[in-house]
């Protein structure tokens, strides 16, 4: 027997304003997601916890990398969850050492790292292209080349707002290369994907951790070793010294300054809030390969990892303990 529609939106109401949890006064909390996949996963991951466990609403907002820094200091948001430091230096400068307006969220865990990457199977007739030196060589640049490049050889880099200084390094190591934006990260994978249907050349800007890797064999591109010397120019404006590999990113969270005040408990969950780079790989894994979408690979981590998340509630000394000690125990 079916109910009365107006049975069943009764139902409906009375369900979500008896939720348990629900508060109906507390500000809406707003998460950064910018345009790649982890970024993704972490903000619905939060989200949902946040949502399930302390009774805020949450609201997703989609912002480019950059763009974020502003948003939180006004309070148009409240947190990022995944900042690459080596992109940001001078934002970190500005907005948290400055002007106070952003504080530092402590790390999010995984270490993340930028590089060039081939697939491997191009190693088998010219293995010289295993390091930056390979691409120096005029005909080996040509390899790449395409018809919106002419002579030269494609660079596929990354959209417009990434962390991305691959044209300074081609032009400072003197390679016959031109950068060619990817559009996304979408296009990135779905342009080396058709490359490697066909085994053809493809040379591109590309990242750790991501799905990809288990999907398909790539070799990244051995580039001069990072120094900080070598990017010493950049907050002046001065990219003549860039000639060499992207740095490690320890990555890390960021808050609007009031955050710790407005909503203490969602600070302390976000401050808290730390998982290794194979749970994310792994929730990766369930958008990019398996179709999910990011909330679903979220609810399902969640379901299946309590022992991690729940010390995310705790207080930060107790929460620091009880991960110390779930490392040993692991080890």
């Amino acid at each position: 027997m079916k109910k009365p529609l107006l049975a069943v939106l009764l139902l409906l109401i009375l369900g979500v304003l008896t939720a348990p949890g629900l508060a109906q006064d507390q500000m809406p909390i707003v998460l950064v997601e910018n345009n790649w996949t982890a970024s993704s996963i972490n903000v619905n991951v939060a989200k949902l916890l946040i949502e399930n466990e302390l009774g805020y609403a949450v609201e997703i907002l989609t912002l480019d990398e950059s763009a974020q820094w502003a948003a939180i200091a006004a309070g148009d948001a409240q947190a990022s969850l995944e900042v690459w430091p080596s992109g940001h230096q001078e934002n970190i400068e500005l907005y948290i050492n400055e002007l106070a307006a952003v504080v530092d969220g402590g790390l999010l865990g995984p270490i993340g790292k930028i590089g060039w990457y081939i697939p491997t199977y191009l190693l088998d007739e010219h293995p010289e292209l295993a390091t930056w030196e390979g691409f120096v060589e005029p005909e080996n640049a040509a390899l790449f080349a395409t018809a919106e490049t002419g002579a030269m050889g494609r660079f596929v880099g990354a959209a417009p707002g990434y962390v991305q200084y691959d044209a300074e390094i081609i032009n400072n190591l003197g390679m016959n290369l031109e950068v060619v934006s990817g559009g996304s990260e979408e296009a990135i994978l779905a342009t080396v994907r058709a490359a490697y249907r066909r085994e053809e050349p493809v040379l591109f800007y590309f990242w750790t951790p991501h799905s990809f890797h288990a999907e398909y064999d790539l070799t990244e591109v051995e580039l001069p070793e990072y120094s900080e010397e070598c990017y010493a120019g950049i907050e002046e404006g001065n990219s003549e010294n860039i000639a060499c590999d992207y740095p490690d990113d320890v990555l890390f969270k960021i808050f609007n300054a009031d955050l710790e005040t407005q909503a203490p408990d969602v600070f302390n969950f976000l401050s808290n809030m730390n998982y290794t780079s194979e749970d994310q790989i792994e929730m990766m894994a369930m958008v990019d390969v398996d179709g999910l979408t990011a909330e679903e690979a979220a609810a399902a981590w969640i379901e299946d990892n309590e022992d991690v998340w729940s010390v995310w509630f705790l207080e930060p000394e107790e929460a620091a303990q009880a991960t110390a000690e779930a490392t040993e125990t692991v080890e």
